[in-house]
């Protein structure tokens, strides 16, 4: 607790001019006899011994003490237990306030100043930012940040977990804003990088080894309880929490990197660098950049791998969402390769299937091509449905359907008017129109019926007339009779 200066002078006047004991000093001021040894004691005199009043825990300070030595984290209240049995009749309180005076104190340890040459190491961590929601879902939002030991160059990027596909995009991020990468990389005992400690010996994770190996980097486990050691990336984490971060707005994920990267480029490079002192960290890292290690010709990949499952409706789970598949691929084993922008589905080396990604929870991202289709080939397979009758009167319409789903006019529509064209023109009019207007690439039902029209004036015929078809006959198919066959009814044989 500080002591204002004008208490402290007035201490020091009373007792070095008016050579006033310390206990009338403390009566005098209102204050603690302890605050005037405190601030005599800082002037260089010797605290002053006092009597001491005997106790009743003094017989058991000899044991206490002994005890403390052997366990200095033992707790007061099994200590308390542990003297309590050997007849000490106080209460706990005066108790632990005796225990907090004796208990011995860690010795400060003094760490050295570690220094690195340009171009020699980076270090890297994480930090969290609280929480980003996106749709329905709310996710953590993490900070990757790699520093460059030398000239303290900041790499930020946002990420929506701290899993090993982003840490790997990180670090090929980093490496490609700066050109080049050092040749260590300094971590703290993230999961990502140790998966086991055992003193000196760490066992790396593999997916990190193999990241290494492209980059040809030498990864690097920072000792345990060693803060100077990864010191540089901690305070850029701090630096980045109040110079960028607080109070900042942001519109999605995206627009916080872009402003992530423009305050690297800007603020943080623009200020003092901690090891030289005389330039800024942009200047600095201009002078380190010629150090650092080449990139190799491709990038390490970083998408992420899932083997899934479709079960009886076309649509793969992944991150919280389902995604459409090809409706005869259910019940298949599929992979799914996912960047931070698009979801592809393979199928052994064949793509099925690749949809934008979506960080939202819940949702149904679909591609209406593969609903279509489903949906038709269902179709296909009811009788009583309206395409099974198209079908029947034309081997045409399906393709003439695929290519309107392909230009994207809704099938419900279009197979209704068609139905309706085959109620007033009839089958063979119908294939014949949906064959042209297939040639001449036109898939819409107006150019069907443009077709259908033009055949009836060129023919000199009256505009059909509108027959109500019930719904339950609609689907059946009447063969034309050959009048040939009536024809034989009359003649006579020859016997």
């Amino acid at each position: 607790m500080a002591i204002d200066k004008t208490i402290e002078t007035k201490i020091l006047r009373y007792y070095f001019v008016e050579k006033w004991r310390t206990g009338t000093i403390a009566t005098q001021l209102g204050i603690h006899h302890s605050v005037v040894d405190r601030v005599l004691a800082f002037a260089g005199l010797p605290k002053i011994e006092r009597t001491q009043r005997t106790s009743i825990i003094d017989p058991y300070l000899p044991f206490i003490v002994e005890t403390l030595n052997e366990f200095p984290s033992l707790t007061a209240a099994r200590l308390y237990d542990m003297v309590k049995q050997r007849g000490y009749p106080g209460r706990p309180s005066l108790f632990r306030q005796r225990i907090s005076e004796l208990r011995p104190r860690p010795v400060p340890e003094a760490y050295l100043r570690l220094k690195t040459l340009p171009g020699e190491q980076a270090q890297v961590d994480w930090g969290h930012f609280g929480h980003i929601e996106i749709g329905q879902a709310k996710r953590p939002l993490m900070a990757f940040v790699m520093v460059l030991s030398w000239s303290r160059k900041i790499f930020l990027q946002f990420y929506l977990n701290q899993q090993m596909e982003n840490f790997l995009r990180g670090h090929v991020a980093a490496f490609e804003a700066w050109e080049g990468l050092p040749k260590i990389l300094l971590y703290d005992n993230l999961k990502s990088a140790v998966l086991e400690r055992q003193g000196q010996a760490i066992r790396y994770h593999p997916t990190l080894l193999a990241l290494a190996s492209h980059y040809r980097f030498n990864p690097r486990a920072a000792a345990p309880r060693r803060g100077n050691e990864k010191g540089r990336v901690e305070r850029a984490i701090r630096y980045i929490r109040d110079s960028f971060f607080a109070g900042r707005r942001y519109a999605s994920l995206d627009d916080l990197n872009a402003q992530a990267n423009d305050w690297c480029q800007g603020t943080s490079a623009d200020r003092r660098c901690p090891e030289q002192t005389d330039l800024t960290v942009r200047e600095a890292f201009v002078q380190e950049k010629p150090r650092l290690l080449s990139l190799p010709d491709n990038p390490f990949v970083t998408d992420e791998q899932k083997v899934v499952k479709a079960q009886k409706t076309p649509y793969v789970r992944f991150d919280l969402n389902d995604y459409t598949i090809p409706h005869q691929y259910v019940q298949k084993p599929l992979t799914v390769s996912a960047c931070l922008k698009r979801v592809r589905i393979i199928d052994g080396e064949s793509l099925i299937a690749q949809h934008p990604r979506c960080f939202s929870k819940g949702e149904q991202i679909e591609d209406e091509q593969h609903i279509n289709v489903l949906w038709l080939n269902k179709t296909n397979g009811k009788g009583h449905r309206s395409q099974n009758r198209l079908s029947q009167a034309s081997s045409q319409s399906e393709a003439f359907l695929q290519q309107a789903l392909a230009r994207g006019h809704p099938l419900k529509s279009t197979v209704s008017r068609l139905n309706q064209l085959l109620d007033d023109y009839g089958a063979a009019e119908l294939h014949s129109a949906l064959e042209e207007a297939i040639k001449q690439s036109s898939a819409y039902v107006d150019a069907v019926q443009q077709i259908l029209e033009q055949r009836r004036e060129q023919r000199q015929q009256p505009p059909p007339v509108a027959v109500s078809v019930p719904e339950k006959v609609k689907h059946l198919a009447v063969k034309a009779a050959r009048l040939s066959d009536y024809d034989k009814l009359g003649e006579s044989s020859d016997d």
